[in-house]
Formats: C-alpha cells, structure tokens, sequence
C-alpha cells in the first residue's frame, strides 16, 4: 500500500496494482460452451515450468505460456484469441472488485482467529489467558460438536474487497490506482471486477 494526495491535499491510502497487458487466451460462445466469456492470462511464465496442457492451450492462442489465467463474462466488444486488453479498460472514478487469497497466518489460537477475550489474570491463574476454556459438553453427547471456534489454520481464503475506487490509471505502466486496500501478500495474484 501506498498513499497519494488528492486536489484539495487530502493523503488517501491507495493500493498499486499491475493489470496488464492480459492475452486472450479462449473466447466461450453459446454454441460451443452454452455460455458467453472471455478467457484472459497474465504474466509469462517459462515453458520448462508448464504442463503439456498448459502448452497447448497457449499454442492455440498463440501466446507465451501464462502464470494466471482467469475468466469473465459481460464483455461489451467481441474478442478474438491472442488480443491484448490493457488497463485503458479501466475509468478513473469508476468502482471495481478485487478478488484475492489472503495472508496465510499458520496456526492461531482463538484469542487471535475468533476474537476470543481469555480470562481474567489474577487470583493465581496460570498461563491460561489465551486459553479457550471448556468447550465439551456432560458425559452426554460425550463429544465436540463439528463448527466449535478453536484454534486452528488461519488465512489463505478467498477474499472479495467491493466497491474500491480506481483513483489513477497509467496507462504506459500498465498501472491501476485503486482506493484501500486489497487482498493478499506483495506481488500477489488477484483478480479485478467492474
């Protein structure tokens, strides 16, 4: 994340994203597929890091290998395979969504994972502040019940952030400017919605 300044010298924390040149790499019609969309990659990768798929697909296309590839649908103009959309597709002040998989955080106790308050620290206790606590039941049902908040794996989820404001576009950089922040680690993949 960054921050810029607005006209009237207000700083706005904005977050710089690199969105393209993507490459078609399928178009899906009606006839062939029973709906319409746009197949788009982004990010070269090497041909000794791709499957034989991977290959193809790009050979058919008649692109490099790809690292990112994602689909969208409700594009206004039709696309042929091997076309560039760049981030021109973009309008400063327009609103879009971003799509990403979060920080992964490890393992965590609920005091971090659920919000949970531990308990209170005097009248000898000892090291149970960020303790759970009980969360059995009686000699019936003699069992945890499935969905109980304990510790466990934190982050690495798909997170949608809405409404974010592109507040620049940069054409020759192929950069995009947007309000806030989004989801996922530096030079993380994400995916970017009108």
């Amino acid at each position: 994340m960054t921050s810029i300044f607005d006209e009237n010298g207000k700083n706005i924390p904005c977050t710089v994203i690199e969105a393209g040149p993507c490459i078609v790499t399928q178009v899906r019609t009606e006839e062939v597929d029973g709906y319409k969309a746009v197949q788009l990659g982004f990010d070269d990768a090497t041909e000794k890091s791709a499957t034989k798929a991977d290959l193809g697909h790009a050979k058919k296309a008649g692109t490099s290998v790809k690292r990112k590839i994602a689909e969208f649908k409700g594009f206004d103009e039709e696309y042929k395979l091997g076309d560039s959309i760049g981030v021109d597709y973009f309008t400063e002040g327009e609103f879009v969504d971003v799509t990403g998989i979060s920080k992964g955080k490890g393992f965590q106790g609920v005091v971090k994972r659920h919000g949970f308050a531990g308990s209170q620290r005097t009248h000898g206790q000892q090291s149970m502040g960020r303790a759970p606590g009980s969360v059995g039941a009686a000699s019936y049902p003699a069992r945890i019940f499935k969905g109980m908040k304990m510790g466990g794996r934190m982050g690495t989820d798909q997170v949608k952030v809405e409404n974010l404001r592109v507040l620049k576009v940069v054409a020759e950089k192929n950069l995009l400017v947007v309000k806030g922040c989004v989801p996922g680690h530096k030079n993380a993949y994400v995916i970017i919605r009108k």
